[in-house]
């Protein structure tokens, strides 16, 4: 479980790929501070430590992506120097910064505008048509793992603004018209249009 506030970008700096990719990225956290078997939030992508070593001040870690994983997200178009957002997994007791995130991208957007004021960058992004009933204004999506609230919602595409901290901490800063990115709806929104199926509403 997760809250969609990246806590440092990592760098991929190896990838290895086989029946399942192994990948290795470089992150600012301590290596005695991730235990084998952890999971991680690379771009929204819940992955398991695999195996760990101490890089400077920070470390080096693998882990493992499975066909499935690289064929519904991003993971498939990351290479060595891509840069990554990270989460550790929520420990009771932390903070809930965002909202609630499970690390399970629900499809991959792609963005269809990028528009720069003041320090804000304002993005529209094209969900796939079957989330776009998930997507509320005003409502909570994670946009490669960070927690946004959406402001406005058009057919398929939804409107975000991103403020200066963000930008800069994240790596949607570096997002353009064209590129991808992992979407997960608001799980809250997902059981709530499950009931109204079930009940007709």
């Amino acid at each position: 479980m997760f809250t969609g506030i990246v806590t440092a970008i990592g760098r991929v700096a190896e990838i290895q790929d086989g029946p399942v990719r192994r990948m290795t990225v470089e992150s600012p956290y301590a290596a005695e501070g991730i235990d084998l078997g952890a999971s991680i939030a690379h771009d929204g992508v819940c992955l398991t430590v695999v195996r760990k070593t101490a890089h400077g001040e920070g470390s080096r870690y693998d882990v493992e992506i499975s066909p499935e994983t690289l064929s519904r997200t991003t993971m498939g178009a990351l290479s060595e120097d891509s840069p990554v957002n990270l989460e550790r997994a929520l420990k009771v007791g932390d903070e809930l910064g965002g909202h609630i995130v499970q690390g399970h991208v629900d499809g991959v957007g792609e963005i269809v505008s990028r528009t720069d004021q003041d320090g804000w960058m304002t993005l529209v992004v094209r969900a796939p048509s079957e989330l776009s009933k998930f997507i509320a204004e005003k409502g909570s999506i994670a946009v490669d793992g960070v927690s946004l609230t959406v402001n406005a919602v058009k057919g398929d595409a939804f409107t975000l603004m991103i403020i200066p901290h963000t930008a800069g901490a994240t790596t949607l800063g570096r997002l353009q018209p064209g590129l991808h990115v992992n979407l997960e709806v608001d799980v809250m929104a997902r059981y709530a249009a499950r009931l109204g199926e079930r009940t007709g509403a």
